[in-house]
């Protein structure tokens, strides 16, 4: 499925209403988990890709389900074990005997959502394959180049708790997820919806009631908010706010002696970009068009948990990635 971005002036209060509706109908969907739902339409919002980690049972794969059900676009969930391979992501060149030739058929890659569940159990191979389509929007296949739809989002998950049997991710392909979102348990009134919803679920199904979802946002839409979000104002100082923040995770001793030696190596330049994707994002959302230290500060974690190594020195001190990122916030300068 392709489209083009409509020539028509660019309505941001009209895109905004749309993601509202759509944050509106999340959060009917999905309970307890207000903060992942905001930050997959970031993501959405800035062509960014998106890994999940938590427990098991924390609504990932069903936010994940409840967003392509209300967007415009193809869905695909992939279901990542060992003993997966390249082909089975990205399609398999298959012989014609009829024709005498072969033909491409497309894999799970060939969609605008993917659900890549459990990803650290798939072997390097898939990865690399993965990793090509996540950074170029193409696969390679039998030596031919086939590009993806022009609205791409991987969505993964992994699971924190369980190692045997996984593979940790490559650093550069961590680097392509544009969010590591951490996703935690709910409190004790979150929990006690879950259940009432779960329940209005069960009853609708016996009843026979499966009113399929309506497509919220159109493609067209969301490439007219992803413009839209760039004329976010950002004031010079908290564009060099934001550039220090990701400085710091290079020459962290700079903000004090504890820290020295804390990390084996900092954020890449893509974290500054990403971060000052998010914040413009995180802004417009909130009906703003302009972006505050706050924003700066609330999306960095996300940003660059999984863009920086913690060096020996540090986990002998109990330090983990984000004590490590609030300290760095707490003690760079806001403007």
């Amino acid at each position: 499925m392709t489209a083009e971005v409509n020539a028509e002036p660019i309505h941001s209060d009209r895109l905004q209403g749309k993601f509202i509706s759509l944050l509106d109908a999340l959060k009917q969907r999905v309970v307890g988990q207000d903060e992942l739902i905001e930050y997959l339409l970031i993501a959405l919002l800035t062509d960014g890709h998106v890994l999940l980690e938590g427990p098991p049972g924390l609504a990932k794969t069903r936010t994940v389900h409840a967003l392509s059900d209300l967007l415009e676009g193809v869905f695909h969930r992939a279901q990542f074990t060992p003993d997966l391979l390249p082909s089975d992501i990205t399609g398999t060149e298959i012989y014609n005997s009829q024709q005498g030739d072969f033909s491409f058929r497309p894999g799970p890659l060939f969609c605008n959502l993917l659900l890549a569940d459990e990803i650290n159990r798939a072997p390097a191979k898939v990865q690399s394959a993965l990793l090509e389509a996540m950074a170029e929007r193409q696969v390679t296949v039998a030596g031919k180049t086939y590009p993806l739809q022009r609205f791409f989002m991987v969505m993964a998950t992994q699971n924190p708790l369980e190692q045997e049997g996984t593979y940790p991710l490559p650093e550069a392909q961590l680097d392509r997820f544009m969010l590591h979102i951490r996703v935690d348990y709910p409190d004790h009134e979150q929990e006690k919806e879950v259940l009432r919803l779960v329940r209005r679920e069960h009853s609708a199904s016996l009843a026979g009631d499966n009113t399929a979802a309506q497509v919220v946002l159109s493609e067209t839409d969301l490439f007219q908010a992803r413009s839209a979000i760039m004329d976010t104002y950002m004031a010079p100082n908290l564009e060099d706010y934001l550039i220090a923040l990701v400085m710091a995770t290079r020459q962290p001793e700079r903000y004090g002696d504890d820290l020295k030696d804390s990390l084996v190596f900092g954020a890449s330049p893509r974290a500054t970009i990403a971060l000052d994707r998010a914040v413009r994002a995180k802004a417009w959302l909130a009906g703003r068009d302009f972006v505050t230290p706050d924003d700066v500060q609330e999306m960095a974690p996300s940003i660059l948990r999984h863009r920086i190594g913690l060096s020996y020195v540090a986990e002998a001190r109990g330090l983990n990635k984000d004590q490590l990122i609030g300290e760095l916030i707490s003690r760079v300068a806001v403007p």
